[in-house]
C-alpha cells in the first residue's frame, strides 16, 4: 500500500480560533481524505504525544516538551502579532496586587497559562496561589481574584469584562509590549516515526491545511456570517476576532517562539530548544 492510500488521524481544535483552518477543508472535500478527531487543545496535544493522533494542532508548552518526538508543518500556527482577544488574564484589582492572591487558571491551555504565570513573575513581581478549575469565569471569579481564560470564553469575557468593572488583559498584547515579537500559542505537528514512514501523506495534509487557512484569509466575512449562525456573537465581532489572528509561522514567529521557549526553560518549564531547533517536515 502507498502512503497516499493511508488516511491519517488528524486533530481539529474545536475553537473558533481554529475555524479559518479547517473551513476551506469542508468546502474543498479534503476532510474526506483524513480521520478527523475534534477535541480540546489540551486533549489533543495529549493524544498527539501519546501516538493516537498522527498529524494535529498542539499547544506550544507541549510541543516543547515532546520536540524531540515531532516535527513542525511549516508556516501554520495560531498566534498573534498583537492582540489575539481570546487569550486573557481578567482581574478584580491590577495585576501587580496579584501576589500571594488566588488565581484561577482554566484547564484548557498550557501555554496560555504559563504566559499569564511568567508575565506576572517577571512584570509584576506577582507570584500568586495558582490553581486549575474550569474554564467558566463567574465561577474562577466566586474563588479568586483573577483567572486565566482562553478560547471561545475569554473572547466572551473580553467583551463582558468591562462592563463588569473588571480588568481584563490581552496576552497576546502583554507579549508583544514586553518582547516586541509575536505570540504563537499552537503549531501543527507531526509525529517524527509518522512523517518518516508517510511523507506523500504528510505533504498532502499540509498542503490541504495551506489552501484552506488560504481560502478562509480571502472569505473572512463569510466565515464569520456562517459561524454567527450558531456561536453566540454576532459576524462583525466574529470578523474582526478572525483578523487579528495570525496562522502564518514565519520568521518572526519562530524568533517569539523562541523566545518564549527561552523563558519558559529558565522558569524550568520546558526542556531548552536546540539551537537548530524548531525540526520541520520536509514538504
Amino acid at each position: 500500500m502507498s502512503d497516499s492510500a493511508i488516511r491519517p488521524r488528524v486533530g481539529h481544535i474545536q475553537f473558533l480560533n481554529c475555524l479559518p483552518i479547517y473551513w476551506g477543508l469542508m468546502r474543498s472535500g479534503a476532510l474526506l481524505d483524513v480521520d478527523l478527531h475534534k477535541d480540546t487543545p489540551e486533549r489533543l496535544s495529549a493524544s498527539l504525544v501519546a501516538g493516537d493522533l498522527d498529524i494535529g494542532p498542539i499547544t506550544l508548552v507541549e510541543y516543547l516538551r515532546h520536540a524531540d518526538e515531532l516535527v513542525l508543518l511549516p508556516n501554520l500556527a495560531v498566534g498573534s502579532d498583537g492582540p489575539v482577544l481570546s487569550v486573557n488574564l481578567i482581574s478584580t484589582r491590577p495585576l501587580a496586587e496579584l501576589d500571594g492572591r488566588p488565581v484561577a487558571l482554566g484547564s484548557t491551555s498550557r501555554t496560555g497559562v504559563l504566559l499569564a504565570q511568567m508575565l506576572l513573575a517577571e512584570q509584576y513581581g506577582a507570584e500568586p496561589e495558582y490553581f486549575r478549575c474550569p474554564p467558566e469565569l463567574t465561577q474562577m471569579l466566586i474563588e479568586a481574584d483573577a483567572g486565566v481564560l482562553i478560547g471561545d470564553p475569554a473572547l466572551r469575557a473580553m467583551y463582558e469584562g468591562p462592563r463588569l468593572g473588571l480588568e481584563v488583559t490581552d496576552l497576546g498584547e502583554a507579549w508583544k509590549k514586553w518582547t516586541g515579537l509575536p505570540m504563537v500559542f499552537a503549531v501543527w505537528a507531526v509525529r517524527k516515526d509518522f512523517a518518516a514512514a508517510n511523507p506523500g501523506v504528510v505533504k498532502d495534509v499540509h498542503e490541504a491545511f495551506q489552501r484552506s487557512r488560504d481560502l478562509s484569509l480571502g472569505e473572512l466575512d463569510e466565515v464569520a456570517a456562517a459561524a454567527a449562525r450558531w456561536e453566540p456573537f454576532d459576524a462583525e465581532t466574529l470578523a474582526t476576532y478572525f483578523r487579528v489572528l495570525d496562522f502564518s509561522l514565519g520568521e518572526r514567529q519562530i524568533a517569539g517562539m523562541r523566545e518564549f521557549a527561552h523563558r519558559a526553560a529558565a522558569r524550568g518549564e520546558v526542556p531548552p530548544l536546540p539551537a537548530d531547533g524548531p525540526v520541520f517536515a520536509e514538504v
